[in-house]
């Protein structure tokens, strides 16, 4: 069927075996080409590859569409058949996709605007998509995509996944996807993140600097989502600078998204009476600790310092203004948004992995240690 080689992605083999077709006139001017449905079940690839492929062809004016009758070959004197609504629409830029597990916080209000911003300069139109963290959700709005016209994905991942199966398939099929703030273990992606374990790092380092010498850790489930794994293995590595073992009773790690915590929290204060200062993965879960010291009568930052990583709106304003490892979330959106369209310009680019430094913000939550009150 075609002479590409093996390791050639089923993308690129689509548009090659089409252009090999009409060089040898197999399609002559004018003929109509196989519908995306015939061309998905010959390459056994999905019909948003099919779909890419055939948008390429178009912009390289090899192949003409119209709309509700399918794709032709492009007549060499450049006089395409009368249909200037259906040609006019072909020159639009088919949408990029982004999916969000949340939007009801200011981390990914930014990264939204980031990425929208350097799209619309691009001239894609952006489709927003979300997964409410849900696999069950993400994979069924990734089988709905693959049905339209997109230029390419960008992806945050939902918490705890590992193994997706909608993504996989894009992967092999050589599809344009960036993917956003969690890395996906065992799949070779783009990627653009935070770089998480050196924002921990320097977070607890802190913490030990100022005397600290038991230190929580706060977080929701670890394994099987990299960015906490990460802030784990930072924390870690802050206790190993400055030669401190690693208490495992100060390890809260279990915790569930959108599952009542002031229980659990208070009694993982109450039974480490000697921890000083806590270390939590987000702001959510770091005001839930606030709020559960404050419930024992445990004076903030006086007898328990506070750290976590991002900030929240208005933070500056709180009544115990945070110290917090900031990212720049916009920037996160934009670079990824920049790194889908090099993808989409070169399909076969080599896999690209992004970190961006965070950086330390000290505020009122952290003072050196004293001994809790009796």
């Amino acid at each position: 069927m075609t002479d590409k080689p093996l390791s050639t992605s089923l993308y690129e083999q689509i548009k090659h075996f089409i252009r090999s077709e009409i060089a040898r006139q197999a399609w002559k001017p004018g003929d109509l080409l196989p519908s995306e449905h015939e061309l998905t079940r010959r390459f056994a690839v999905s019909r948003i590859t099919v779909k890419k492929a055939m948008s390429d062809l178009v912009k390289e004016g090899l192949v003409y569409r119209i709309q509700g009758k399918g794709s032709y070959v492009s007549p060499k004197d450049g006089q395409f058949p009368a249909a200037p609504p259906e040609l006019d629409s072909v020159s639009l830029k088919s949408p990029v996709a982004l999916l969000l597990p949340f939007i009801n916080n200011r981390f990914n209000a930014l990264l939204l605007g980031g990425v929208e911003s350097v799209l619309a300069e691009a001239g894609y139109p952006l489709l927003f998509c979300h997964t409410c963290n849900s696999q069950g959700n993400e994979e069924r709005i990734l089988r709905r995509l693959k049905r339209m016209p997109l230029s390419g994905l960008i992806v945050y991942p939902v918490e705890g996944e590992t193994y997706n199966r909608e993504l996989v398939q894009l992967a092999l099929d050589g599809f344009p996807f960036v993917v956003v703030d969690r890395d996906l273990r065992g799949l070779d992606t783009h990627f653009v993140g935070a770089d998480n374990a050196a924002g921990a790092r320097e977070a607890v380092g802190h913490l030990c600097s100022l005397g600290h010498r038991n230190i929580g850790f706060v977080s929701t489930v670890v394994a099987g989502t990299s960015s906490i794994e990460e802030r784990l293995a930072g924390y870690e590595q802050a206790h190993a600078d400055y030669r401190l073992p690693v208490n495992r009773g100060y390890r809260l790690t279990h915790l569930e998204i959108e599952v009542p915590k002031q229980a659990e929290l208070r009694s993982f204060l109450a039974r480490n009476p000697d921890m000083t200062a806590v270390f939590a993965i987000n702001p959510g879960l770091g005001l839930e600790v606030a709020d559960a010291a404050r419930g024992l009568g445990i004076r903030l930052p006086q007898e328990l310092s506070l750290v976590f990583f991002d900030d929240f709106e208005f933070s500056e304003f709180h009544a115990l203004r945070p110290s917090c490892v900031v990212q720049d979330s916009r920037l996160l959106g934009q670079e990824a948004a920049r790194m889908l369209l090099a993808v989409i310009e070169q399909p076969r680019r080599e896999r690209r992995k992004l970190y961006l430094p965070p950086s330390l913000l000290l505020r009122d939550s952290t003072v050196p240690p004293v001994l809790r009150e009796a």
